[in-house]
């Protein structure tokens, strides 16, 4: 009598994971059965979620931004996967920052840097720390942004980072065809989060991250290669880059001028 094998449990591998839309993937795979690989830089804030939002993660702490980190997470990670016998199915670079460029004529070079070793940068050393131990028929998600279908007033390093991550999403999906890995770019609208919170202009069509974790779910398990949501948003985004330019210019100034902050102790 042969014996019977066990069930196959896939790991999906989140950046990210303490907060935001990285949090509530993990939520939502670990609740699917998978067997989450939540990452961050915080060992207290991780610590503290996985007694309670990520009970059943594992739990690879390092910070994106810093090489020789994310190089010791690989090697972590990959001693991890040969000790239970798992393989990575599923990598979602997720983590990231945003910074408004306020006075472009005073251009802050430091802030452009910051923002974009953060979302652009960072995302390569992930790359290169992950990818290797990815087998065939896995697929690796990466966050850009909607901001990537226009221009917005402010955003000159976040729309540049982010529009960097298209590029390399798409340049990616051409190379890694022949290994079979599957790259998905994840362009979200905008989602209530932490980060977004911290916006001082008007966001229109914001999505819950329950909402943005589902659409990035199926995206994903539907091997899609571009995600983007809400779709009455990004289409919008989409259609307005075919106007000419002096009109969706003034479309889009007018509605992200920044707003006077409430003071919220009232």
């Amino acid at each position: 009598m042969s014996a019977v094998k066990p069930l196959k449990i896939n790991t999906v591998l989140i950046t990210g994971a303490s907060s935001g839309i990285g949090l509530q993937l993990a939520q939502d795979y670990l609740a699917l059965g998978w067997h989450v690989i939540a990452c961050g830089r915080s060992q207290e804030r991780l610590d503290a979620l996985a007694l309670n939002e990520l009970v059943g993660a594992t739990l690879l702490i390092f910070d994106i931004s810093q090489r020789d980190q994310v190089q010791q997470a690989g090697q972590d990670l990959a001693e991890l996967l040969a000790k239970t016998d798992c393989q990575l199915d599923l990598v979602v670079l997720n983590a990231g920052s945003c910074e408004y460029v306020d006075d472009a004529k005073a251009f802050d070079d430091m802030l452009f840097e910051r923002v974009v070793h953060t979302n652009l940068i960072a995302m390569g050393y992930c790359l290169g720390a992950f990818l290797p131990l990815m087998p065939r028929g896995s697929r690796i998600g990466l966050m850009s942004s909607s901001a990537i279908y226009l221009p917005f007033p402010r955003a000159e390093a976040y729309g540049a980072s982010k529009a960097g991550v298209q590029y390399l999403a798409s340049s990616l999906s051409l190379d890694l065809a022949k290994n079979d890995i599957g790259v998905s770019l994840i362009c979200p609208g905008f989602v209530a989060t932490p980060l977004t919170a911290k916006n001082d202009f008007s966001m229109p069509m914001q999505v819950s991250v329950q909402t943005a974790s589902k659409a990035i779910r199926n995206g994903l398990k539907g091997g899609k290669r571009e995600i983007h949501f809400p779709r009455r948003f990004t289409y919008l985004l989409k259609l307005m880059s075919f106007l000419p330019a002096f009109v969706w210019q003034k479309m889009i100034a007018n509605d992200t001028q920044a707003k006077p902050l409430k003071d919220k102790s009232l």
